[in-house]
């Protein structure tokens, strides 16, 4: 724990000791300056050069709020976007925006027959409403908003979709008031607590330091034991993020500091805002709308199946895209002028359909784009353009299933509102975020956002999303793995788990709730373990008019399974490329701030004070160093702002 107490206050007790320093180098050393020292100069004129991939980083409001000017030659070009995801989309929207193609020269090549990739939201009139997954977001998602600001919301004349989120998340701030139960509906009374021995925040603290080469191909399990596993932290951990303790132990740690801002809206998830409805009708939409009004190229019912380089002397051009539209093999030749962008795996690719009677098995629908065996022979081309057979190759250790529950009637309303204490048909945020039924054997975890979760749909219905990150094992009410039970048992189970009597359980299966299940075999890959150069570069060294979008592309810093890395990757693909003369907002700093990394180690201890640890005898006087030497000094107040020092502790 000392190491705890160190890097809690370490900062601190630094610069306390340079402030409070009268000693000054010795006069020997005097005159005797290096050659390096003759030449340094402070200045920050190429502050914001650009890098090897064509961008740079910048962050604050005078780069957010400036326009660029129009790349030279942009009119000359055109775009072939692979995809029609998220970051798909949202390169075709910063083409248009910052680039400023003509939306005739941008051609959209999507599979399937409709857009949004994992960002799905559908009603099927044979099976139901379908949502594969909810969209989490924060405020410092610094590229989604920045795209969003210029997206026209659908429903609110002269806003755009930001401002219509920011005022439905002011107006209907996001929380949770149950987030987990027990034994059947009960409140688990994990009570805003992370329940983490010393030795677990120790384990949290090393991973936290601990350079990202040191990490490459290790899994969570290497760098945890269960002082973390059999915490609290770890179960709001798993459920919100679906991490398993096979899964990257890089991605874990990067995933800590990139959100160490927000450790104390873990428990409770105030941290988080979602949009109004369905992430489909809420992003997706107004985005294809402001394509199409721009005159943007969508092409549905055509898969790429290969992207063609002529590779010599470090350069590589893409010159050929093999594709088949409506099942017709055709070829799109290029030039350097046609720029290509490849969203390269996913993680909904091949999702097996279910229904009320039947399982996501067997002879179920499957819905494939080929994404995975694209990459693969984009791969087979370059070792720059990555590795995806380190993670689509053991979906054992990839898949979780989800599904979609639907209220037909009142009767289970009161079992919802018994846990989640709010009205679900009030249009208001009902649990907040996900309730995890922490002795699920399925480790199920339920959520229920604001209804109507469709814009079309009945107000009297509920549309409940439930995910289940252990599909292989049986049920506690149905005596099956997950991946083998209808939609009906999968209802089964859940009503077991908010405290429906065992005796009302079928008939309210059968008459009162119908659902879809999606089993997802690649929805955790990203998460695989990896090292440097299994995730492509957005922009592969080298290419002159290739990218990679999503969520398997590599981008510093930034954490996947979110919206902001796609369209991140998306951003940094189109400037790159095109040349777009504008700083890509960095990753927001948090993990640099010294203010909340104090807060984070107070919060991580639940309210404990780093200081406060004993420590062994000797290092206890560092303690009552650091006391003394930052008594009097701005970092007395800073520490006492985020309760590092306590009343009582400098007497």
């Amino acid at each position: 724990m000392a190491k705890l107490t160190l890097a809690a206050a370490g900062l601190a007790g630094a610069g306390a000791a340079v402030a409070l320093s009268k000693k000054k180098q010795g006069e020997k050393t005097a005159g005797k300056r290096t050659k390096a020292a003759d030449n340094y100069r402070n200045t920050e004129l190429g502050r914001h050069e650009k890098n090897s991939k064509g961008i740079y980083y910048t962050n604050g409001n005078y780069e957010a709020f400036a326009r660029p000017e129009k790349p030279e030659g942009v009119e000359e070009k055109s775009a072939y976007i692979v995809g029609g995801g998220l970051a798909s989309l949202a390169a075709a929207c910063f083409l248009v925006r910052d680039g400023q193609m003509p939306g005739s020269h941008i051609h959209i090549l999507e599979a399937m027959d409709v857009a949004g990739g994992a960002c799905d939201g559908i009603y099927d009139p044979n099976r139901g409403y379908i949502m594969r997954g909810g969209r989490e977001m924060e405020n410092h998602f610094e590229c989604l908003w920045d795209l969003f600001r210029s997206i026209p919301s659908l429903e609110k004349p002269g806003a755009s979709v930001l401002d219509e989120f920011y005022w439905l998340n002011k107006h209907d701030p996001n929380y949770s008031m149950c987030r987990a139960t027990v034994n059947r509906g009960e409140d688990a009374h994990t009570d805003g607590k992370f329940r983490l021995s010393q030795k677990g925040c120790m384990e949290i603290v090393k991973l936290f330091m601990t350079r990202d080469e040191d990490l490459y191909d290790k899994t969570i399990e290497d760098v945890f034991d269960d002082e973390v596993f059999q915490s609290d932290f770890w179960l709001y951990w798993r459920t919100m993020f679906a991490f398993e303790n096979w899964h990257s132990a890089l991605e874990m740690k990067l995933y800590f500091q990139r959100f160490i801002h927000h450790i104390a809206g873990l428990p409770d998830f105030s941290a988080l805002k979602f949009t109004r409805y369905n992430q489909y009708e809420s992003l997706i939409l107004p985005m294809q709308r402001y394509l199409e009004d721009a005159g943007v190229d969508f092409r549905f019912h055509t898969e790429v199946t290969n992207v063609l380089f002529d590779i010599r002397g470090g350069k590589k051009t893409a010159t050929a895209i093999a594709c088949k539209v409506n099942g017709v093999e055709q070829e799109i030749l290029l030039t350097e002028k046609d720029l290509v962008f490849v969203t390269n795996g996913s993680c909904t690719e091949g999702t097996i359909y279910g229904d009320q009677n039947h399982a996501p098995a067997g002879d179920g629908e499957v819905r494939t784009s080929g994404c995975w065996k694209l990459w693969e022979n984009i791969a087979k081309q370059d070792p720059a353009f990555g590795h995806p057979e380190k993670f689509c190759s053991d979906i054992a250790k990839t898949n979780w299933e989800s599904a979609t529950i639907t209220t037909l009637d009142s009767k289970i309303i009161p079992y919802i509102t018994n846990i989640c204490k709010r009205d679900p048909r009030s249009g208001k945020v009902v649990t907040g975020g996900i309730v995890s039924c922490k002795d699920s054997k399925w480790l199920m975890s339920w959520t229920i956002n604001r209804q109507g979760q469709f814009k079309e749909q009945d107000p009297e219905k509920v549309c409940v999303w439930v995910y289940g990150l252990f599909t292989d094992v049986p049920g506690d009410y149905v005596k099956k793995p997950m991946r083998e039970c209808t939609g009906k048992e999968i209802t089964e189970e859940w009503l077991y788990h908010i405290g429906v009597p065992v005796k009302e359980i079928p008939e309210l299966a059968e008459n009162s709730a119908v659902c879809v299940p999606t089993m997802m075999p690649y929805i955790t890959a990203f998460f695989m373990p990896r090292a440097k150069g299994d995730r492509p570069d957005v922009i592969p060294d080298g290419c002159v008019n290739f990218a990679f979008l999503g969520q398997f592309a590599e981008t510093p810093r930034d954490t996947v399974f979110t919206t902001e890395y796609s369209v991140r990757t998306a951003m940094e693909a189109v400037y790159g490329l095109l040349g777009v003369d504008r700083g890509v907002p960095e990753v927001w700093g948090s993990v640099y701030d010294v203010r909340e990394l104090l807060e984070s180690s107070v919060r991580l201890m639940d309210g404990k004070s780093p200081l406060e640890v004993e420590l062994p005898g000797p290092l206890n006087l560092l303690k009552k160093g650091l006391l003394k030497a930052v008594k009097g000094t701005v970092l007395e107040k800073v520490l006492r702002e985020h309760n590092v020092i306590k009343q009582g502790m400098l007497a």
